[in-house]
């Protein structure tokens, strides 16, 4: 059976909706345009967060580290996506890559987290007392990467006592086989609902009605 979604208890996670991921001309979209497409990445998305807001869901960004000069540099263990990030300089600040996508700007209503370091958005952020802070039981996560900081947040939202549900249509990744792992292969084993963006907004739209 299908989850329901109690808007006052659920919150949409977007997480890194950076201009360098999710725009033409982003330092990372080359990367993920033909997967993005495949899906019909930025539509969903666009679907997802509009009848979230629409239900009285809660909207809540989970943004990767703004590149800085110096980040990384003295680490003792910088991780491969992080040894990329200082020769990329991806999500640089002040930078229009390291800015959210146009149409992906926080709202009144909206919860901006802490900056995530690697891939988990609660690791060394504000995200969990945020949530508990706003009642939420429920997370849905939606964003970039589907097998990296989708997966880590979404085991660590588990891992918390979260009910977490995965949304297949509404994330991409570098190639097919980083996709199916994420849903097919790891997904089951952590989260509680996988669906699509049709799905998901019947069930925002039935919980508001």
């Amino acid at each position: 059976m299908s989850p329901t979604y109690e808007p006052r208890r659920t919150a949409v996670l977007l997480i890194d909706p950076y201009n360098d991921f999710l725009s033409e001309g982003g330092r990372i979209w080359p990367r993920l345009a033909a997967m993005a497409g495949e899906v019909g990445l930025l539509d969903h998305l666009r679907s997802v967060v509009g009848s979230a807001r629409e239900a009285g869901v809660r909207v809540v960004f989970v943004p990767h580290r703004r590149w800085e000069p110096g980040d990384y540099a003295t680490w003792a263990h910088p991780n491969p996506t992080q040894l990329g990030i200082m020769e990329r300089h991806s999500f640089a600040r002040g930078t229009w890559g390291g800015e959210f996508h146009p149409d992906f700007l926080p709202q009144a209503g909206d919860i901006v987290i802490q900056e995530h370091w690697a891939q988990s958005g609660f690791a060394n952020t504000d995200l969990d007392f945020q949530l508990k802070q706003h009642g939420i039981t429920h997370v849905v996560l939606v964003g970039l990467l589907a097998n990296t900081c989708i997966e880590s947040t979404g085991r660590f939202a588990m891992e918390l006592g979260y009910h977490v549900t995965l949304v297949r249509d509404a994330t991409a990744a570098f190639e097919p086989a980083m996709m199916h792992a994420a849903h097919d292969l790891n997904g089951p084993t952590y989260a509680h609902a996988i669906t699509t963006t049709d799905g998901l907004t019947a069930a925002f739209e039935g919980a508001h009605a």
